[in-house]
């Protein structure tokens, strides 16, 4: 799990330097302010309008909120440690990734799935494959990162748009991971409600299953559109290309098994990843003929195939470590301006107004959803999105004399899932930068993601799921299990 780290709550802070919620606005509209100038109209990249963002949010914090620079820069550093594990989780998968390309890994897998699958089935066996591996390791972004990338290259050699098979992968990942018991924020969301980890998976089942059975449906109408694509003779070229410039064989599998094998009995993701790695510079000096040297380089610096066809050359292209910068500076300068923004209460402040809002269990579930997605996007971080509405709106669950894990299930349904919705935070810069599918071309495709929040507030108007105090004192808890990371 990441850092310990408890935001600050509305009741924390000192009446005198509660923000109002005009004045917690008047921050996230430059922001949004920022982000649309710069990114829409200058078509430029998020990291500078972050950057300015940070700087009118801190003159505010300074000079208007009259917080000490000293304060604001702690906040700043309490919300980049919040997201640390994150990020070294993103260098080392940017690492895995090249490494696994240059051992054939990948390259085998797409050679393979180009020869067993077709259009009609590749999309729902891509949502079922990746719910069930991001299941068993308790991972998203591992899934994404590994299986994600294969998938994309096959789904691009079965005359599959990238989008779609970008929304498949993320809509059987994320469903798995948050069904696991060794998922970091499934784990979260338990921990920072005071939620029995087994009373929280239970209580999340049900909506995820629908959600999840409404998405298969979806990619398999998909499917069955697109079957009868495939331009003539281009799986052959393909797989030609590939059998061409790497040695296809099941042993370069074998950093994929010897990784997820490590996850699923529980060793931590970053040392299950880091073991990948070195394994795939094996296979690559053993196997593909790579001087020890040149594995390490590629790792390093990415690799840049040349197979012979322009789609599987820019499917096998990545930026190893090097390339990880760019998709780093921009969630440190996220994690920086939100860090600002909880350390004035603005965050606080909002989550507080939007519980005193609501009337109803109906409301009550609908705020807690908008209030965790409106997180994700203010905080650009899936942690903080849990953390705050999850410990901010714990009170006004017991007025209501409702379980934790009524909380704990909106605080996830709504908080893990939409993470990767927004362009600037850690979940979509990392899918988008990894799958290589902008998020605005994924998101329509992303069915799960859409549709856990909209079963999460269809469960709180109707009361199904809803589960009160005295309904819930006789049923047994369960032991909790160790996290992993997505």
């Amino acid at each position: 799990m990441g850092v310990d780290f408890t935001p600050k709550a509305y009741d924390d802070i000192p009446e005198d330097e509660r923000p109002s919620l005009g004045e917690a606005l008047v921050p996230i509209a430059g922001m949004i302010l920022f982000l649309s100038v710069g990114m829409i109209w200058l078509e430029m990249d998020p990291q500078m309008p972050l950057l300015w963002g940070i700087a009118f949010a801190g003159l505010l914090g300074r000079y208007y909120f009259g917080y000490s620079w000293e304060r604001l820069y702690d906040g700043i550093s309490r919300s980049i440690l919040t997201g640390l594990q994150a990020i070294l989780i993103l260098f080392v998968i940017y690492m895995l990734i090249s490494s696994w390309i240059d051992a054939g890994t990948i390259p085998t897998l797409m050679y393979y799935g180009l020869e067993f699958l077709s259009p009609g089935i590749f999309l729902p066996f891509t949502v079922v494959l990746s719910a069930v591996v991001a299941f068993a390791i308790g991972s998203s972004w591992t899934t994404a990162g590994t299986l994600g990338v294969a998938m994309i290259g096959i789904g691009s050699g079965l005359g599959i748009p990238e989008a779609m098979t970008a929304g498949a992968v993320l809509s059987g990942a994320y469903t798995g991971d948050k069904n696991s018991p060794l998922s970091d924020t499934t784990n979260l969301a338990a921990a920072v409600t005071n939620t029995d980890l087994m009373d929280h998976i239970r209580a999340m089942r049900p909506g995820t299953m629908i959600a999840f059975t409404v998405s298969l449906v979806l990619f398999v109408v998909l499917g069955l559109n697109t079957s009868g694509t495939i331009p003539v003779d281009r799986v052959a070229e393909m797989q030609a290309g590939l059998a061409n410039s790497y040695v296809v064989s099941p042993i370069t599998l074998l950093p994929l098994i010897v990784t997820f094998a490590l996850a699923f009995y529980g060793f931590p993701a970053l040392s299950s990843l880091g073991v990948g790695i070195f394994a795939g510079v094996g296979i690559s000096t053993t196997v593909q003929g790579a001087s020890f040297a040149a594995a390490w380089e590629a790792v390093h610096n990415g690799t840049s195939p040349e197979t012979g066809l322009e789609l599987t050359n820019e499917l096998l292209a990545s930026g190893g470590l090097s390339g990880s910068v760019w998709v780093i500076t921009i969630i440190v300068a996220a994690l920086a301006l939100g860090g600002i923004l909880q350390e004035i209460g603005v965050l606080a402040s909002i989550a507080y107004h939007i519980g005193q809002a609501v009337s109803s269990v109906a409301g009550l579930t609908a705020g807690t959803a908008a209030g965790t997605i409106a997180m994700n996007f203010l905080a650009a971080e899936q942690f903080m999105a849990i953390v705050v509405p999850g410990m901010t709106l714990q009170n006004l669950y017991d007025e209501y004399d409702l379980e934790s894990r009524n909380l704990s299930r909106a605080v996830e349904a709504a908080g893990t899932t939409t993470s990767a919705f927004v362009p600037w935070g850690s979940g979509g810069v990392f899918m988008a930068s990894t799958l290589g599918v902008p998020v605005i071309e994924y998101a329509p495709y992303y069915f799960f993601g859409i549709l856990s929040p909209l079963v999460l507030i269809a469960m709180g108007v109707t009361g199904w799921g809803i589960v009160y105090k005295e309904s819930a004192e006789a049923e047994p808890t369960a032991e909790t299990a160790t996290p992993s990371v997505d």
